[in-house]
């Protein structure tokens, strides 16, 4: 009688038809199967209730190391850095409260979400990259410009908790206590500022749709976003203690703030120097009604207490920013040359030649690597794979190399 040949004990298959057969005490599986059971016990484990231990443990930070930590990555807007840190420190404590604490009768902490007003490249989402590097919750950077109204082409507002939960590796008890930052909230501004009788898919519909999740509800999210799994199984979250951050630039704003504050009042005993200070940072007196005006809808504004703003960058800061945070432009451009075995050196006399060309253009510190990359361009394409030890970045190879790239050819408006 013929011994039987070594098989699968699960599907059957024979020795040959597998490329790998494990041996048990009274069996065999194939890697086939073994695949198949990995994905049967990770669908299971994200639909029990009962979680394995979270990864994010919370450790208590007060509000003033937050704000040194902040200071390490991002130059000035002390103001913002307050208020975010304020934010973050009394989530924290909102966590730890206990809900039989609340039940009982005791005060109840209600969330503050933040709207942070700021030009482009001030530092809106590098605060939210430096606050989510030090957080031991869960922290997801979403853009508010990829969502329409439910219905139509594009991802529905549910798929910002679906960031967290990917955050979280699908621990729903651990996306429920995270922060949420929704980068270029302006961009769903509704397109008039009284309602319109037509659908506004990309602006006030989607302003409408996130209400509830900045609230606190229980949410049905799609575990992988989108509409593009309709046989998924939803998730349930509740956003009653998920923070939610917002930042914008809201280009044009300052010309709502400036009627309202009337920096062209004319007259004997008008302050010149007080006006012209006022209209060098208007978003400083930025409220609530000017965001109405902009184009965000009341009941979002009711759910976004706290208004705070980020100033626009003057040529002493954009001078910090290129050498003294941990991750300055100077300090990367010289990894890079080191990388390659020679070493950068750059005269002081050309870090302000930088920093006179981004003020001229108007562009923020995203405008300071702009030129950075038209000045050393050249350099980092020619020097490796030389002999050439050091480099010496001077005025003169400056001022050439920007006046032939195609940056020094933008008009400033």
């Amino acid at each position: 009688m013929a011994k039987n040949p070594l098989h699968c004990s699960f599907c059957g298959r024979n020795r040959e038809e597998v490329k790998i057969l494990i041996a048990g005490q009274e069996g065999h599986i194939c890697e086939n199967c073994v695949e198949h059971a990995r994905e049967i016990i990770e669908q299971e484990l994200l639909t029990k209730d009962d979680k394995t231990p979270s990864s994010f443990k919370l450790t208590i930070k007060k509000p003033v190391e937050i704000k040194k930590f902040l200071d390490e990555y991002v130059i000035g807007q002390d103001e913002a850095k307050k208020v975010l840190a304020v934010a973050v420190y009394n989530h924290y404590k909102r966590l730890q409260q206990k809900p039989s604490e609340s039940a009982s009768g005791d005060i109840e902490i209600e969330k503050s979400n933040i709207i942070m007003v700021g030009e482009t490249g001030t530092g809106k989402t590098l605060l939210a990259k430096s606050i989510a590097r030090m957080l031991n919750v869960p922290f997801a950077i979403v853009d508010a410009t990829v969502f329409t109204e439910a219905g139509y082409v594009g991802e529905d507002v549910e798929s910002i908790l679906t960031r967290l939960l990917q955050v979280c590796n699908y621990d729903v008890p651990t996306a429920e206590r995270g922060i949420v930052y929704i980068d270029e909230i302006d961009k769903i501004a509704r397109k008039g500022d009284n309602p319109s009788i037509t659908r506004d898919v990309s602006g006030e519909g989607v302003q409408q749709g996130m209400l509830k999740l900045l609230e606190g509800t229980d949410v049905l999210v799609p575990p992988q976003g989108g509409r593009k799994h309709p046989e998924q199984k939803l998730i349930k979250i509740n956003t009653q203690n998920i923070l939610f951050i917002c930042g914008g630039a809201f280009d044009g704003i300052d010309k709502i703030i400036a009627r309202r504050v009337q920096t062209n009042t004319i007259g004997f005993n008008v302050d010149k120097e007080l006006q012209e200070t006022m209209k060098k940072n208007l978003l400083c007196y930025v409220n609530a009604p000017d965001l109405k005006s902009f184009g965000l809808i009341p009941e979002l504004l009711g759910r976004l207490p706290v208004v705070t703003h980020l100033d626009p960058l003057d040529a002493v800061a954009l001078r910090a920013i290129l050498t003294e945070p941990k991750n300055a432009l100077v300090k990367q451009y010289k990894k890079l040359f080191e990388l390659e075995g020679i070493k950068l050196t750059i005269e002081p006399n050309v870090l302000n030649f930088m920093v006179d060309k981004a003020m001229e253009y108007k562009l923020g510190a995203r405008g300071l690597r702009s030129i950075c990359e038209s000045i050393l361009t050249d350099a980092m394409f020619e020097l490796p794979g030389t002999i050439q030890k050091d480099f010496l970045l001077d005025i003169e190879y400056a001022r050439r190399k920007f006046e032939t790239s195609k940056i020094s050819l933008l008009k400033v408006a």
